[in-house]
């Protein structure tokens, strides 16, 4: 049935996507906002049944619960695996039709994933500047105390008569070198970017053979670049330093066997927080491990925080803040058997033709 021609030209013409299923929950009309949804044509979709369409079993059972009772109902944040690498997150709301001697279903889908994105990235990003504010706080508290329990142990070694003795302000000493050491390793780097012309792949083939010699013979590092992504303006350093701690971490998640994917993208009209990108480059650290406890996922980019007895938990939070510094970000997916770390850089991060802010 196609929708009165009066109203027709409104509802082709709304971001939500909507569908109206028959009595047999047959598709019998959506329109473009839910073929590009859905990634087919008309053609191809009407007359499909809601469990082709939509495959995802508890939904489908509701949509018919949904037309057999009359009821509406609305679900939020539902994730559709709308194929073997396409899932989707919508908001839904399916309202029965009912009228003598027929019934429908009429389904509203809202996709949500950009604002889920955004919001979780905006709290990425808050919660790395918090962080770096609250460890500068500490190790200036403790690099005070720390200087001079230092220089009063030296002092007190030269003070000892006995070799014995002197072995205790040794272990003092040492003790708060490590100390310190610790505390700026979490202050992560504190020089700026030395920005210049970099290509991504030398960064990321220098990263493959620093890993692929310390890795035991039975993983594998596969490549899937696009070879058509342009320089990026970065420090190749802190790039290879950022790259370098996500793709030891898959190499440690994977164990003996296993396979890491280095993959690369790019995005066009990216939105990074409330900065949008022209052309940002999209960096895929991919490995088949057992995935990363869902305890620790919340927390995985705050300092001392790992899911490894043998772990600092100091990777990642310096991965991110040098990622940070270059105007990008780093993300995290994790399920057992498939863990994705995404890689955000703007190819131009500091030019202002490139960027505008915006708001979710």
């Amino acid at each position: 049935m196609q929708p009165p021609s009066l109203y027709q030209g409104v509802i082709e013409n709304l971001h939500t996507a909507v569908l109206l299923f028959d009595d047999a929950l047959r598709l019998r009309y959506l329109n473009p906002a839910a073929e590009m949804l859905l990634a087919a044509s008309a053609a191809r979709l009407l007359g499909a049944g809601a469990p082709q369409l939509l495959p995802s079993k508890p939904f489908s059972n509701a949509l018919a619960e949904a037309l057999a009772s009359g009821h509406p109902f609305t679900e939020r944040e539902l994730v559709l695996e709308l194929g073997p690498e396409r899932r989707v997150t919508v908001d839904v709301t399916a309202t029965p039709l009912t009228e003598p001697g027929r019934r429908e279903l009429l389904v509203e889908m809202t996709q949500v994933d950009r604002q889920l994105r955004i919001t979780r990235e905006e709290g990425l990003l808050a919660q790395t500047a918090t962080t770096r504010v609250l460890v500068r706080g500490l190790a200036h508290e403790i690099n005070n105390p720390l200087g001079g329990l230092r220089g009063a142990a030296q002092l007190l070694e030269r003070e000892l008569p006995s070799e014995a003795l002197k072995e205790y302000t040794r272990i003092i000493i040492s003790e708060a070198d490590r100390l310190q050491n610790l505390v700026n390793r979490m202050l992560g780097p504190n020089a700026l970017p030395k920005r210049q012309p970099v290509n991504i792949h030398e960064i990321l083939e220098r990263v493959r053979q620093l890993v692929q010699t310390a890795v035991p013979s039975g993983v594998r590092i596969e490549r899937d670049y696009d070879p058509s992504i342009p320089e990026v303006m970065g420090d190749q350093d802190q790039l290879i330093q950022a790259i370098l701690n996500l793709v030891r971490n898959a190499a440690q998640a994977v164990g003996e066997h296993g396979e890491i994917v280095l993959r690369t993208r790019t995005l066009r009209q990216y939105t990074i927080g409330h900065t949008r990108h022209k052309l940002v480059i999209r960096v895929d650290v991919i490995d088949n491990g057992p995935g990363i406890p869902p305890e620790v996922m919340e927390a995985i980019f705050l300092p001392m925080v790992t899911g490894r007895p043998e772990g600092t938990g100091l990777g990642l939070p310096i991965a991110q803040s040098l990622i940070n510094q270059h105007g990008g970000l780093i993300e995290c997916d994790s399920q057992p058997g498939h863990t994705m770390f995404t890689v955000l850089l703007p190819i131009n991060p500091e030019g202002g033709k490139n960027e505008s802010r915006t708001r979710a």
